[in-house]
């Protein structure tokens, strides 16, 4: 994600996981955020896939970024460029990198958060077991609130 943002050639930065697709009027979207003075932000989120939970676990992950203002890459993150070299960028980190973003975009401001909703891939979900993997990242983000470093957390992942 540093890669593409050091060749990137806008003021603004949008990372979009590959298996995200952004909702029509998603650029526009983006803009109207800004012109009300947005510095960094995120989408609401849909998991796409055969589970009739995904309803309820999007609504929950919506409603939990709302309210600690930490977005997942899942998200699509939109983020001034000056904002993010300030930063530093993303954490050289294998997990978490997107958590640790948001924890230190926080530090000036909250997200704005976009109703539209980027529709993203449940296949992980679906093939791991809706309750398990819910469980697998509420455990892994609970360790690295306590400070397990990211590399530990990233083997458990797996």
């Amino acid at each position: 994600m540093n890669a593409g943002a050091a060749i990137a050639c806008g003021n603004w930065l949008l990372f979009l996981h590959a298996d995200t697709r952004l909702p029509q009027g998603a650029l526009s979207a983006v803009a109207s955020a800004v012109a009300q003075g947005a510095e960094w932000g995120r989408f609401n989120i849909r998991i796409e896939g055969r589970s009739l939970w995904f309803p309820l676990i999007s609504n929950l992950i919506n409603w939990r970024s709302r309210l600690s203002g930490i977005a997942t890459g899942d998200q699509a993150i939109f983020v001034r460029r000056t904002l993010f070299e300030k930063i530093g960028g993303y954490a050289r980190q294998p997990l978490m990198e997107d958590v640790e973003l948001s924890r230190q975009l926080l530090k000036i401001s909250r997200p704005y958060c976009l109703h539209q909703r980027v529709s993203t891939s449940g296949r992980r979900w679906e093939k791991f077991g809706v309750l398990r993997t819910v469980l697998l990242m509420w455990r892994l983000r609970f360790a690295y609130w306590r400070g397990v470093p990211a590399d530990t957390l990233a083997r458990r992942y797996e």
